[in-house]
């Protein structure tokens, strides 16, 4: 990520949004140092299982061993607590950072792969979903990606990954959006086709000038990520989940 971001630096034609970017760049190097977060909302634990279908958890149940390490995450590492439970009216602060959003896919092996994405409400915020009619095609899918970053403003905190899901159901389209952060930063879809549409938005979402924390200029976004997936012969669903520019995401292999 933060080569990414040193890259734009180089690119970046606002003098303002230069600036900027060096500011993220002197604090990400104040965090590494002095071992505090690259931001105040340390977010929402976003955890994907990937779980071999030979391997066996035995010693307690697994959604709570993850809660645990949130909660012990969260609590010794003084990182700063944002989910709340009834969301819609106490809004009683859980005081813990939990319970944990964890998504689960078996897949062959017998090892189990845990990532972590911390997801910051800016960001999260900004996410939006389209039903759009197959006519509308690859037109209409490009032209409602850049407008959803362009409705975000600054909300999200530029430059930002665009993740992008396409095909599927309305729940696996907005999946495949988040999924597709996890993907190292600027990584093409290995689809010759996918990786040019990846292209195309990135370029068109650069030209709006939103740029580094909104403040003008090139660098709105540091990559576009899209994941795609069949669906149905009526539909063309599409998701949009932007990161901010401290995308934070951790892997570990048991």
């Amino acid at each position: 990520m933060l080569n990414a971001i040193k890259r734009a630096r180089e690119t970046e034609e606002s003098s303002i949004g230069r600036e900027v970017l060096d500011r993220i760049l002197e604090n990400a190097d104040i965090s590494a140092r002095e071992k505090i977060p690259l931001c105040q909302d340390t977010g929402t634990a976003v955890v994907f299982l990937e779980l071999g279908q030979d391997a066996c958890i035995v010693g307690g149940d697994l959604g709570s061993a993850i809660n645990e390490g949130v909660r012990q995450g969260y609590t010794e590492g003084y990182l700063r607590k944002s989910m709340v439970s009834q969301p819609c009216t106490a809004r009683i602060n859980t005081k813990d950072n939990t319970p944990a959003i964890i998504y689960t896919d078996i897949v062959p092996g017998d090892k189990l792969k845990i990532i972590a994405l911390p997801k910051g409400g800016g960001a999260e915020n900004m996410a939006r979903l389209a039903m759009l009619s197959p006519a509308q095609g690859r037109q209409g899918v490009t032209d409602f990606v850049v407008n959803t970053v362009d409705r975000a403003g600054s909300n999200p905190c530029p430059p930002v990954i665009v993740g992008v899901g396409i095909g599927g159901t309305a729940e696996k389209t907005f999946m495949l959006a988040k999924r597709a952060l996890l993907r190292k930063v600027g990584e093409p879809n290995p689809e010759a086709e996918v990786a040019e549409l990846e292209r195309e938005i990135l370029k068109r979402v650069n030209n709006l000038g939103i740029g580094p924390m909104g403040y003008g200029g090139r660098a709105t976004a540091l990559a576009v990520h899209i994941e795609v997936f069949p669906t149905h012969t009526t539909s063309l669903p599409v998701a949009v989940n932007l990161q901010c520019w401290c995308a934070r995401h951790k892997e570990a292999t048991i």
